[in-house]
């Protein structure tokens, strides 16, 4: 298609003027690493624009809205997924960036690709294949394997080293990961990324537990319902305000510029009224579901599968299995690609009454 009068308008070198604007410690799309596979420019995106809208057609980011999030297999309609989390730290993500002069493209694209290599049964789907493959398995590594070279029918997506950067270095430890000191190297926007991971899943993990009578707000600890306030609104509000606050030198606009390289943080007193609620949901939620009987089964359905095609690769479609490719490799992309409900009719088909009721309001013909 001849598009000279669109590269005529230079619409993307206008964007990327705009992006001059930013911060000076903002990433910009005109200076980035680049892409594996280097490509012409679009005359109508930048480069971190063309990342996000690839990511978002990708088959993989479809499949998010039928995999767990918290709660294994929902037959509610309002309980998250695992896409309505994605949007949710897109939009965190975004209202972030916005305020502190950075590079909103970027953290978008990556937010949108950073959980594409979860599993079914949300963690531990990932647990599960982590302790059955000998190589060892974590979502944020499948999300990259996913983007770089399984998306596309196994082309791969070429992303920006930027956006795969993100995508890679998202997933934090249990306990005060604010503690742990970040790669020189990682983008201002890779570190939103990583807060605005944990604001939305603690917030609509915290709605959803209560939704499931799991627990009730006054439950919650009493100084972080003082300190961050006791609806998903005021938590969310204070929560991003604190980042904003503490971050301040990265936009580049604060009156006293630290020396060296500013970095995403938040607000002494939030930060700790937002760990004692994580360490919060893990006692009392993410801990304690781990251990019904949906969990156990949800276990025994991914070891079933993973095992199944480990020893017949020949029902793996291409393309995470062709001939020659290793067999446990192929398995665990396979796997962890499906969704919940797509697992546990290719359990019951396998092995009939696997799943023992526990998904009892899902259709599995």
């Amino acid at each position: 298609m001849d598009t000279g009068p669109v590269e005529a308008l230079q619409i993307r070198q206008r964007l990327e003027a705009l992006e001059e604007g930013l911060s000076p410690h903002a990433a910009r799309s005109s200076r980035s690493l680049g892409r594996q596979v280097p490509e012409e420019p679009s005359p109508l995106r930048t480069e971190y624009q063309r990342d996000r809208d690839r990511i978002i057609h990708t088959n993989a980011f479809r499949r998010l809205k039928h995999k767990t999030q918290v709660f294994l297999a929902p037959s509610g309609d309002h309980y998250v997924t695992r896409l309505t989390h994605t949007l949710e730290v897109a939009q965190v993500g975004r209202t972030i960036a916005r305020a502190l002069n950075l590079n909103e493209d970027l953290v978008e694209a990556m937010c949108y690709g950073h959980d594409l290599g979860h599993t079914p049964f949300g963690h531990l789907g990932e647990e599960t294949l982590d302790q059955v493959y000998p190589q060892g398995f974590t979502h944020s590594a499948h999300s990259l394997r996913i983007v770089e070279l399984l998306a596309k029918d196994g082309e791969g997506l070429n992303l920006t080293a930027e956006v795969r950067q993100g995508i890679i270095s998202h997933s934090k430890p249990r306990g005060d990961f604010l503690d742990i000191k970040l790669e020189e190297s990682l983008t201002l926007e890779a570190q939103i990324l990583r807060l605005a991971d944990s604001v939305a899943y603690l917030n609509h993990d915290i709605a959803d537990a209560v939704r499931a009578g799991m627990l009730k707000v006054e439950d919650l600890p009493q100084q972080a319902n003082q300190v961050l306030g006791a609806t998903h609104a005021e938590r969310a509000n204070s929560l991003i305000t604190a980042i904003v606050q503490e971050s301040w030198p990265a936009s580049g606009l604060a009156e006293e510029q630290v020396g060296g390289k500013p970095v995403i943080g938040m607000d002494p007193e939030a930060r700790d009224a937002m760990m004692e609620l994580r360490e919060y949901m893990f006692q009392n939620i993410y801990l304690p579901l781990g251990k019904t009987k949906q969990s156990e089964v949800g276990r025994e359905v991914v070891k079933l599968l993973y095992h199944h095609f480990v020893e017949n690769a020949e029902e793996i479609p291409p393309p995470y299995f062709t001939p020659g490719r290793d067999p446990e490799r192929a398995s665990v992309d396979y796997v962890a690609g499906m969704t919940d409900h797509y697992a546990i009719r290719q359990a019951e088909r396998l092995q009939p009454g696997i799943t023992q009721d526990a998904f009892h309001d899902m259709p599995l013909d």
